[in-house]
C-alpha cells in the first residue's frame, strides 16, 4: 500500500520558515523524482520544486527560486522542502509527489496547509 504523509504545515508570519516533510512508504523510494506542489484556493495546482532520484539534480518554481530548498534522505524514505522568507502569497495546500520519467504511474499525498498571515 503506498502512503505518502507530509507534516510541518501550520500557521506562520510573514518572513518566517517552516519545515515540510513527506514520509513515503509501499514503493522504492530511492528510484523516484520527488517533487512539492501546492494549490491556493482558486487556482491551479502548481510544481514548486522537484528533486531527482540518482543525482539529486533539484529544480524551482520562479516564485519560490532562492527561498524553498528541497532535500530527501532515501534512507528514511523521505523528502523534506525547506520555505524561508515565507510571504502570504505561499499560502497553499502543500502535496507531495512521486514519479518516474518513463512511467504514468504517479503517487500524491494528502496535503498539508501552510497559512502565512500576520
Amino acid at each position: 500500500q503506498v502512503q505518502l504523509v507530509e507534516s510541518g504545515g501550520g500557521l506562520v508570519q510573514p518572513g518566517g520558515s517552516l519545515r515540510l516533510s513527506c514520509a513515503a512508504s509501499g514503493f522504492t523510494f530511492s528510484s523516484a523524482r520527488m517533487s512539492w506542489y501546492r494549490q491556493a484556493p482558486g487556482k491551479e495546482r502548481e510544481l514548486v520544486a522537484r528533486i531527482s532520484r540518482a543525482d539529486r539534480n533539484t529544480d524551482y518554481s520562479d516564485s519560490v527560486k532562492g527561498r524553498f530548498t528541497i532535500s530527501r534522505d532515501d534512507a528514511k524514505n523521505t523528502v523534506y522542502l525547506q520555505m524561508n522568507s515565507l510571504v502570504p502569497e505561499d499560502t497553499a495546500v502543500y502535496y507531495c509527489h512521486a514519479g518516474w520519467r518513463f512511467s504514468a504511474t504517479v503517487y500524491w499525498g494528502q496535503g498539508t496547509q501552510v497559512t502565512v498571515s500576520s
